[in-house]
């Protein structure tokens, strides 16, 4: 905890005088462009990974970067998505997945999570990736991490299309969605391709945006 206290020290001494600017213009508001929505595994930064500064990125972070489907029952995920949408007027909405997830661990070994009873529920809406990877191989294990972390990510973006402003935004051509698995091993940045159903690395799936 002590590098912790020590680091806040620093970023007041030496961090926030050099953005002074920045942080007094976001002091009175922000205007995110992206909602990044990612895992809460401590190894995950998003502003690290994507090179952005404070005010550009709207996170939300839990277990196995879930986004529950809509219901009646209001719930941290969905206030949070449609305060970003609605309120926040976000036009890019990032579901992150990332390599070696515990929670995609836990989702294909439920059993294991007996002790963790409210671990075990959350990852149930993850149950929709680990029974499609199931279907495509008649079973499903750890040898399918890989392909359940991306598989979770593409679940996840369809969950996200039950949320009734995602809906309405993405009808009007005003959100667009992307889903991408981050390797923390290697740095690469894999993204979906809805048109092949594939993940491609980021400088094929982005190439004609020239965002590589």
């Amino acid at each position: 905890m002590d590098h912790v206290i020590s680091g806040v020290a620093k970023f007041q001494k030496e961090v926030y005088p050099e953005k002074k600017g920045t942080f007094e213009k976001l002091a009175n508001g922000q205007s995110p462009e992206v909602l990044f929505i990612t895992c809460s595994d401590s190894r995950i930064d998003p502003n690290l990974v994507t090179q952005t500064d404070p005010g550009e990125l709207f996170i939300c972070r839990n277990a196995g970067n879930i986004v529950p489907p809509h219901s009646n029952q209001t719930g941290g995920m969905t206030a949070s998505i449609e305060f970003a949408v609605a309120a926040l007027g976000v036009s890019h909405i990032v579901v992150c997945g990332h390599t070696d997830c515990g929670a995609m661990k836990g989702a294909l070994n439920p059993e294991a999570l007996s002790s963790l009873p409210h671990v075990k529920e959350w990852l149930g809406h993850c149950r929709c990736a680990t029974e499609v990877v199931k279907e495509r191989h008649g079973e499903v294990g750890y040898e399918q991490l890989e392909e359940v972390t991306q598989e979770n990510v593409v679940q996840q973006l369809q969950h996200l299309r039950t949320h009734p402003t995602v809906a309405a935004k993405i009808a009007a051509g005003k959100v667009k969605l992307h889903g991408w698995v981050y390797n923390i091993g290697s740095g690469d940045v894999l993204c979906y391709n809805e048109s092949t159903q594939t993940f491609e690395r980021m400088s094929q799936a982005y190439a004609e945006q020239k965002l590589a």
